[in-house]
Formats: C-alpha cells, sequence, structure tokens
C-alpha cells in the first residue's frame, strides 16, 4: 500500500488539510491498492477551530512514500522546527514531498524549493519570493511538479494537485472517478492560471452596461475602439476613460479578456475545431487564439478543454 503522511504541527488551515484526508483516505469503489493515510505531528494540533489528535508521530513520515504538508494558518509566525525537520529527514529518504497552499513555505525553510519552480497561494508568492529567494517562485499557476517536489496555489488548487498525483500512481480513470465524486472538474493541468480577470457583469446600473452588453453579442466580429465609441455616442477618448473606470481595463484588454472567455466556453462546451472556436471569438485563426489564451489562461487551449473531459 503507498503510505501518504500529513505532516502537521502548529496551527493549519482546515479546508487543505481535510481535502487531502477526502481525497486520499476515501479509496473509490472497485480501486485496489489505495492509499493507507496517516495524520503525523508532534502533538495536538490546531486546524481551524479545531484541535487534531495525530494517529502517529512526525518520526513516522521518514518511511512514508508520500508526506503532504498542508497550509499553515500564519506565514508570518514562525515554523516549527520538528515539522521542518522531519519533512527534509522525508526528502532525504526519498519520500514524495507536496506542500498544499502555505505548506509550501515548511518546504522552503527544508531547502526543498532551491532550484525549483514552486507555488503558493497568490496572496503569498511575494512573500514566499523574496524568504526563499533560491527559489523559482511562479505565482500563476494551480500548482508545480518538480518530480519529488509538488507546490500548490491556494484553496480548490489543493483539490488539482491531489488529483494529479492519484493521476500519476492510478491513471486518468480513477482520477475522474475522485473527482466525479468530490463534484468538481475533472484533473486541470498545473500550468493553468490561478484565476483570469472576471468580466464585469452587465447587468448592472453603470453607464456602459448597454454598450458591454451590445459588444458581448457581436465578439465574432471585428471591434474596434471606434466602433465602440461610435455606439456610445462618445470619443474614444473619452470612452477609455470610462472603461477603466468601470472595467479596470482599456477597451482592447475588455474585448480581448471577453473574447478569451467565450473561447474557453466553447471548448467546455463543444466539440468545434480551434479554428472554429477561433472564429466564433473574433480571434480569427488558431494561432492567434493559442497565442492570447495561453497568455491570459496559462495552458493552450487544447490542454484546457483535455481539462474538461471526463474518462
Amino acid at each position: 500500500m503507498h503510505t501518504v503522511a500529513l505532516a502537521t504541527a502548529g496551527r493549519l488551515l482546515h479546508f487543505e488539510l481535510g481535502i487531502a484526508y477526502e481525497i486520499f483516505g476515501n479509496p473509490p469503489l472497485g480501486v485496489d491498492g489505495w492509499y493507507d493515510v496517516r495524520l503525523c505531528g508532534p502533538g495536538p494540533v490546531q486546524v481551524g477551530p479545531f484541535v487534531v489528535e495525530p494517529s502517529e508521530s512526525l518520526a513516522w513520515i521518514a518511511a512514508a512514500d508520500t508526506v503532504l504538508v498542508p497550509a499553515v494558518a500564519d506565514v508570518d509566525e514562525p515554523l516549527p522546527d520538528e515539522l521542518v525537520a522531519a519533512v527534509r529527514v522525508a526528502a532525504d529518504a526519498g519520500a514524495r514531498i507536496a506542500s498544499l497552499c502555505t505548506g509550501a513555505f515548511v518546504l522552503g525553510a527544508a531547502g526543498l524549493l532551491d532550484g525549483r519552480r514552486a507555488t503558493t497561494h497568490w496572496a503569498h508568492t511575494d512573500v514566499l519570493a523574496a524568504r526563499f529567494p533560491e527559489a523559482e517562485v511562479d505565482p500563476d499557476v494551480l500548482y508545480t511538479d518538480n518530480g519529488k517536489v509538488l507546490t500548490a496555489a491556494g484553496k480548490a488548487a489543493a483539490v488539482d494537485l491531489c488529483l494529479h498525483l492519484i493521476h500519476l500512481d492510478h491513471g486518468a480513470t480513477v482520477a475522474n472517478t475522485v473527482a466525479r465524486r468530490l463534484v468538481v472538474p475533472p484533473h486541470r493541468a498545473g500550468g493553468q492560471a490561478q484565476f483570469v480577470a472576471t468580466p464585469v457583469q452587465v447587468s448592472g446600473d453603470h453607464g456602459l452596461a448597454q454598450l458591454l452588453a451590445w459588444a458581448e453579442e457581436r465578439l465574432d466580429q471585428p471591434l474596434t475602439v471606434t466602433d465602440l465609441a461610435r455606439r456610445a455616442n462618445t470619443s474614444p477618448r473619452h470612452l477609455g476613460r470610462q472603461f477603466r473606470a468601470v472595467t479596470g481595463q482599456t477597451p482592447l484588454q475588455w474585448l480581448l479578456t471577453q473574447r478569451v472567455r467565450r473561447a474557453q466556453q466553447l471548448l467546455e462546451a463543444t466539440d468545434d475545431g480551434i479554428e472554429a472556436v477561433a472564429t466564433a471569438a473574433g480571434l480569427g485563426t488558431a494561432t492567434t487564439l493559442r497565442r492570447h489564451f495561453k497568455r491570459v489562461v496559462g495552458v493552450p487551449p487544447d490542454t484546457y478543454r483535455r481539462s474538461f473531459r471526463t474518462a
């Protein structure tokens, strides 16, 4: 049986610890050789509002196949020395080490991020990079996989990394079965962006609501700033000021965001080819779609589409 140690000490966030146990502690029906999961720690652990008693000591993780380090509650608090030391020993013994959210700070303190790509919740990536300058911190991805050392961004990205580990150990069919049980999308590639700016809701009462709704119905057409300004009966310069005030973007940036969003919807819901998706989203050619999609979303459109295909 593949042993999974949940390495804990000090104060933790409850979501990441709970989701790790939910995923690795409950085998899907009909799957043999699932995981033997143990909660390991030096003593009672504060998990959100709860106090949890580990079943094993931290020494147990040295013999584990996989060690998961859940999110620490406060990255500004000193990390428990015994936790950092135990993770370092487990890594030296050959264990696969993965952090969830701010658990990356434990891996950094253990020296496991030096020379490796890493991530954490986007709100803490600057701190992680400053504290561990030898790490290559990427603030825009869901998770990183360096083989034996893996890190996940915040919250839902912890689910993605756990499903990625199951995919590696048991294949796509089993990983997708677990995803369906959790009622989450199938495995998403780690390079996908942590978030994409959400479009302004056109149902609001701001001055651009009608114009944005009009433009969204015509994303497949070659709209220009002049077209938008003419529709709004204003000058392009004044329209630019309005857009920045309401959306935080220029008109062209807003149009590009909507077109990438439209492409995402089509990739998820249809079997249309990339050229057809590019045309329907107003991005012209497959080459243009791939360039803008990869820059905004973080992964190519083909990879994004596979993320939403169940086994």
